[in-house]
């Protein structure tokens, strides 16, 4: 059985995400027999282009989605020079799971409660730095450049690329080649850029791909701090799409479609940016400087993800701050008083939600781990990888989810199947199912094979010595995995709004929803459930390893490593 995991897998990932993108095309050149259309036209391309704004919105599209991988990206490499083997790095490793699970939209809240022109930090730098008395007239959050989307994106985009590096930095031997570096006269910062980055880009290339899709398509980010006038592209293929004038259904079929285009045509600059970097690369490295901008390096390489980590624990200080603030008049740093009314109100709003929400992120988590286990296992146990087969785990990361998820709500309505919450779980499983397999593929290749061969020579079946051995010495990963399945699970908006049809009230959808009219003391209520969930994964998992091995000190040291 375990064989047929990895074609399962491939089967799950692929069929809707080609029948999705075909659905969605047919609809934008006129083909939609459901409303009665049969014909081919390109009048919805004209109406397309003909709406106002349209060219701002692909402009910020398109800005959002090169700009957030260059600033995370390079972040995330000088600070990998600069702190390899030190305390931050250590200390930033621990965090980076915790910081990637808190949702996209619970971020981009806190992140706008902060930089508004009545936030947190105008606060603490009010009256006696600015002299502000009353909140300043500038338009900060959903500024018409979407400056406040791009740096909501890159604080959640850095966390990560940089988990997928520090997967990645096993394959390549690092402290060795910075030690052959080094003993050339070249400075710690400098020998890292010149020996460990050139390999490692091209492990994160498909990484990389994903976060300018997600960049150039996020909706739940770009309704919270992105333009309104006009909003991004994706925010208006899904107004199109929820309109009750179904001829809308047309137009938003071919944004949906040229929302694709721009994802691609955004992957294809960075590819001829690639290019250049390349050659700049080579010169640079040749030129065999070893000491020179060393200083300015670490000290930026230092900067970038602790800011990033910064602005996330500050903007869960946000969240907290309004949650619980009875009045908090301008510029006062702290709230005058404080009040548990906006939790007892919003309470029994929030438990049908919060339950869906768990309903959903638990059997959908656990559903990707099986298959994930299940995959891996028939690896280890065949010797053959199976990571030419499983590409595809990418492919709903490196698409725009609004090009293909369109297109399956036509495939489900064709089939005359209601939204619901089956639906709802299974275009989950699409997007839980890669991070789940990338948090927990590295550790179960890394596992040392000794001791599977120990269990085997004592008499041990290939199922034992997975259920006895393998399991046990994986517990902590298999739990980080599901942590973050679950983290994802729960950030999922469009896929809930579209397959739910707007009938599967998720804690995150309401949330969303509350970002156009709810009060401060609301929307940072629902944020706060929204960020708290995949917290409580991330204890549990740390918890339940060394409950279990509390009286092995064995297992207790591995857990520590």
């Amino acid at each position: 059985m375990l064989k047929l995991a990895t074609p399962f897998i491939v089967a799950v990932l692929g069929i809707p995400i080609v029948l999705g993108l075909i659905m969605a095309l047919l609809p934008a050149f006129g083909i939609l027999p459901v409303l009665g259309s049969t014909s081919l036209t390109v009048v919805h391309w004209q109406n397309l282009f003909a709406v106002p704004g349209m060219t701002g919105s692909l402009r910020v599209s398109l800005s959002a989605g090169l700009i957030t991988p260059f600033i995370s990206l390079t972040a995330v490499f000088l600070f990998l020079a600069a702190t390899s083997g030190t305390r931050l790095d250590r200390w930033l490793r621990q965090l980076v799971s915790p910081l990637l699970a808190i949702p996209h939209a619970a971020a981009a809240f806190g992140l706008a409660f902060l930089i508004a022109p009545s936030g947190f930090i105008v606060r603490l730098l009010s009256p006696w730095l600015t002299g502000w008395n009353r909140p300043p007239d500038l338009l900060i959050v959903n500024d018409p450049a979407g400056l406040a989307l791009i740096a909501g994106l890159i604080i959640k985009e850095i966390p990560f690329l940089l988990l997928m590096s520090l997967a990645a930095l096993p394959q390549l031997d690092a402290p060795n080649k910075v030690i052959i570096a080094r003993s050339m006269g070249y400075q710690p910062t400098l020998a890292y850029l010149k020996t460990v980055v050139p390999s490692l880009y091209p492990l994160l290339r498909l990484p990389i791909f994903a976060v300018i899709a997600y960049a150039t398509s996020t909706v739940d980010m770009a309704i919270i701090l992105g333009p309104t006038l006009p909003p991004t592209l994706s925010v208006m293929v899904l107004n199109w799409f929820n309109d009750p004038d179904l001829s809308n259904r047309y137009l938003a079929s071919a944004g949906a479609v040229l929302q694709l285009i721009i994802s691609v045509g955004a992957i294809v600059i960075w590819m001829l940016g690639e290019k250049i970097a390349q050659r700049l690369g080579r010169s640079w490295i040749r030129a065999g400087q070893r000491a020179r901008g060393e200083r300015l390096l670490r000290l930026v390489g230092r900067s970038g993800v602790s800011l990033a980590a910064l602005f996330i624990g500050a903007s869960m200080l946000a969240l907290l701050l309004n949650g619980f603030a009875a009045t908090w008049r301008f510029p006062a740093a702290l709230p005058d008083t404080w009040t548990l009314q906006h939790w007892t109100t919003a309470l029994p709003s929030l438990s049908g939600p919060l339950f869906t929400t768990l309903l959903i992120s638990i059997p959908v988590t656990l559903i990707a781990l099986a298959l994930v286990l299940a995959a891996l296992e028939h690896e280890h146990r065949s010797q053959r990888s199976a990571t030419t087969a499983l590409w595809l785990l990418y492919l709903p990361l490196v698409l725009p989810q609004v090009a293909f998820l369109l297109g399956l709500v036509v495939v489900a309505e064709s089939l005359h199947w209601r939204p619901g919450v089956l639906l709802v779980m299974f275009t989950h499983l699409l997007f839980v199912l890669p991070y789940v397999y990338l948090a927990l593929s590295e550790a179960y290749r890394r596992l040392d094979p000794r001791w599977s061969q120990v269990a085997a020579s004592l008499g041990a079946s290939p199922n034992r010595t997975f259920w006895r051995i393998r399991g046990a010495l994986l517990l902590a990963p298999c739990l980080t995995a599901a942590a973050i399945g679950i983290a994802i699970s729960v950030g999922q908006f469009l896929p809930t709004q579209l397959l739910g049809g707007g009938r599967v009230p998720t804690v995150t959808t309401e949330a969303v929803a509350l970002a156009s009219g709810g009060s401060r003391a609301t929307i940072a209520v629902w944020a706060q459930v929204q960020a708290l969930l995949p917290m409580i994964g991330f204890a549990l998992a740390l918890a339940i390893p060394r409950l279990a091995w509390r009286n092995r000190q064995g297992m207790k040291e591995l857990l520590s490593q």
